[in-house]
């Protein structure tokens, strides 16, 4: 199925495999970017050493390209960049942050930058930033997300509406059939998160894989917005955050209760009570622990078989 991301990124397929924090390691971009989709590497978990080691034995592991994520939030940034310069990853995503701070000094080095957003607004403030293909996500993504809630499905054509580059949808998207949507609608590909942590190569804890197997309809929140949004499990920290919003509550308070390596606990070390478990709302539809590739082509499979459906069902007005 070749178009514009599969040629922007010279892949077998236009999907993309979110940068996840305690998530993505090597092994879950190597064997994404080995099933013929982009596997990227989460940086925003990592410290600059840890990060610059993933990266090499992600080149060991795999000969296909693969990126990696950036948030631009963290204070390491530039050294985080200069280790993406120096390892000679060529494809680059940068998320929570202004994409003109680094597009263009990415670009000039020889690497294709995305930027992720949740809005029309900054869709095309990414664009005039100059980067080569967006990432629109709505809000039923997991982990960090849009204050504006708006969802993929109102979302994505919105973009496409009055953006000019590729454009890349996510939030929501975990099948054949939902990529294929996401298709009908505008996009050019479809980034898939929740998917790839319940997967063997996800570097998730397998508590919080099968917390995400077990998860059904409702059983997620988006939380924290005078924070940061982010879309959460119901477990024992979400309860505690959600009672300070019964008794009123301030930022300060908010950020007392966080305090430091909440998602690390959770869904790296498996702490299921008192740990950050971000997931989409999509968890409600994934059931099993497959392998990548596996998952690959499951949605390659139905994606394929949905669109054969629609055209033999289709009705003339």
């Amino acid at each position: 199925m070749p178009n514009k991301i599969t040629q922007l990124f010279n892949i077998k397929y236009p999907i993309i495999q979110a940068g996840m924090i305690w998530n993505s390691g090597w092994r879950l971009a190597s064997a994404a970017s080995n099933s013929g989709i982009l596997g990227l590497i989460g940086a925003g978990s990592m410290y600059p050493d840890v990060l610059r080691e993933h990266i090499q034995k992600c080149k060991k592991a795999t000969d296909k390209p693969f990126g990696v994520n950036v948030p631009m939030l963290y204070p390491n940034i530039e050294e985080i960049m200069n280790i993406i310069v120096e390892e000679n990853v060529k494809i680059v995503f940068t998320s929570a942050g202004n994409p003109k701070t680094w597009t263009s000094w990415l670009q000039e080095r020889g690497i294709t930058v995305v930027h992720v957003v949740s809005s029309v607004k900054f869709a095309l403030k990414a664009e005039a930033a100059g980067v080569n293909a967006v990432v629109a996500e709505g809000f039923e993504a997991g982990g960090h997300n849009g204050r504006d809630e708006t969802t993929t499905l109102a979302l994505i054509p919105m973009v496409k509406e009055q953006l000019k580059i590729p454009l890349i949808a996510a939030g929501g998207i975990a099948t054949g059939k939902a990529m294929l949507a996401c298709m009908v609608l505008g996009a050019d590909g479809v980034q898939v998160g929740s998917r790839f942590v319940a997967s063997e190569e996800s570097s998730a804890h397998q508590a919080f894989k099968q917390v995400v197997v077990d998860a059904k309809e409702g059983d997620t929140q988006l939380t924290l917005k005078e924070l940061a949004p982010v879309r959460l499990i119901k477990n024992k920290f979400y309860n505690e955050v959600a009672a300070l919003y019964e008794k009123g509550t301030t930022p300060e308070e908010l950020k007392q209760l966080l305090g430091r390596a909440r998602a690390k606990r959770g869904m790296y070390e498996g702490d299921l009570d008192d740990g950050e478990l971000e997931i989409g709302q999509i968890s409600g539809l994934i059931h099993d622990i497959k392998s990548v590739s596996e998952i690959v082509d499951d949605i390659i499979i139905e994606y394929n078989l949905a669109q054969k459906n629609i055209s033999s069902s289709a009705f003339v007005l």
